[in-house]
């Protein structure tokens, strides 16, 4: 699988996904969960399934804060799943590139592996490269959180990222909500409080096809961006500092650019290809 054949959203803090409406109305249906499987070392994965009253119905799981399934209804009322994933707890036991899990606490890379932070230098996991992804080796898509519905038709994830965990410091607190409400959104709330300064940088990890997870690639999709200048990255894809304009290349997505994979020539994306690693 290719990450340009579908729509990945890496968020920093918040947001709101607003999804097609068109399936009949209805009572919201209460938190559901079931098991999921085990952990090698014996510990109880579980399922849970939020439903709005129009049908739209989310499914995630308590290692990783993995959204395992988005069904959501096209303009003529069918629904379909619109997230890519695996139907079982093995699929996300092996290599994967962190299908709809929660990321932290560094969401991207972080270079050659260390940050310094009042004075002190603090090495972590060269996991990509040679630079730090994602957290390190185990980062928060490959724990075990503490689940339970809120509110309306949501789930609260939470969890503390122990002072050292992964060579960051600090006691970290976390809580990561995701709401499914009856506008058709799914709202994804973070909050992080610590002990000492550290690095944070949470995002949600899904990748989207809008067509349907099954429909094949998403080149026929439309996206506008409303940016004018992009960050570029060197070869170890570590941002450069240059902010520069979008105009006249391929990260050029204020009106929707024409399909195809005219995208995938862009150099930076090409590093990509070339260095990080999909199943």
């Amino acid at each position: 699988m290719s990450v340009f054949r579908t729509l990945l959203f890496l968020v920093p803090f918040a947001i709101v996904c607003t999804v097609l409406t068109g399936a009949g109305q209805g009572a919201n249906t209460p938190a559901q969960r079931e098991p999921f499987g085990k952990m090698p070392d014996g510990a109880a994965v579980e399922r849970f399934t939020l439903t709005n009253a129009h049908g739209v119905e989310l499914k995630a799981i308590s290692y990783g804060g993995i959204i395992t399934s988005l069904r959501v209804p096209d303009r003529n009322g069918k629904l379909d799943d619109v997230v890519l994933g695996f139907d079982t707890l093995d699929g996300y036991l092996k290599d994967h590139p962190f299908f709809g899990a929660i990321i932290g606490r560094y969401g991207n890379r972080i270079g050659n592996a260390q940050f310094t932070l009042d004075g002190k230098t603090y090495k972590l996991a060269a996991n990509n490269n040679g630079q730090s992804l994602h957290g390190g080796v185990k980062g928060f898509d490959k724990v075990l959180w503490a689940v339970e519905p809120v509110g309306t038709n949501g789930l609260a994830f939470t969890r503390t990222s122990a002072d050292g965990e992964e060579g960051y410091p600090g006691n970290l607190r976390l809580r990561v909500t995701y709401t499914l409400t009856d506008k058709n959104e799914l709202v994804v709330d973070y909050h992080a409080t610590t002990d000492k300064a550290t690095p944070v940088n949470l995002t949600q990890h899904s990748y989207f096809n809008l067509a349907g997870h099954a429909s094949g690639d998403i080149l026929g999709h439309e996206l506008m961006i409303n940016a004018d200048r992009y960050t570029p990255v060197n070869d170890k894809l570590i941002p450069t500092g240059e902010l520069a304009p979008v105009e006249g290349n391929p990260f050029e997505f204020r009106k929707p650019p024409p399909s195809g994979p005219v995208q995938q020539r862009a150099p930076q994306v090409k590093a990509v290809s070339d260095t990080t690693h999909w199943v």
